[in-house]
């Protein structure tokens, strides 16, 4: 157990996956319900749903890659919440970044 001590198993971190479950559960709703044909937009080649939430997966790790190198992850404000208050940190916003990078990336993609 030691040897994964190092993983950022936090809110965000709990967020993230939930969300990512969410998708993938609309997205195969998505696909009986409404089958989906291949377009292509703004890369020229063919992409189907799935293509388009990989590459906004991708783009998404690096945004936070990224804002973890440049800006860090220092908390930004305290909600107070509890005795102590919860900080949060500064990567809410680099995951507000890439939920728009996502969206733009699902609707011109």
């Amino acid at each position: 157990m030691d040897n994964i001590a190092w993983m950022a198993w936090t809110l965000p971190t709990a967020i993230f996956f939930c969300l990512l479950a969410g998708t993938l559960g609309v997205m195969t709703l998505l696909a009986v319900r409404y089958p989906e044909a291949e377009r292509i937009g703004m890369l020229r080649i063919p992409t189907t749903r799935g293509d388009r939430l990989f590459i906004s997966l991708i783009a998404a790790a690096v945004i936070h890659l990224l804002w973890i190198a440049f800006a860090g992850t220092d908390p930004i404000t305290t909600l107070p919440i509890g005795e102590e208050g919860i900080d949060v940190s500064s990567l809410w916003v680099a995951t507000v970044i890439s939920l728009v990078v996502a969206v733009v990336i699902f609707r011109k993609v």
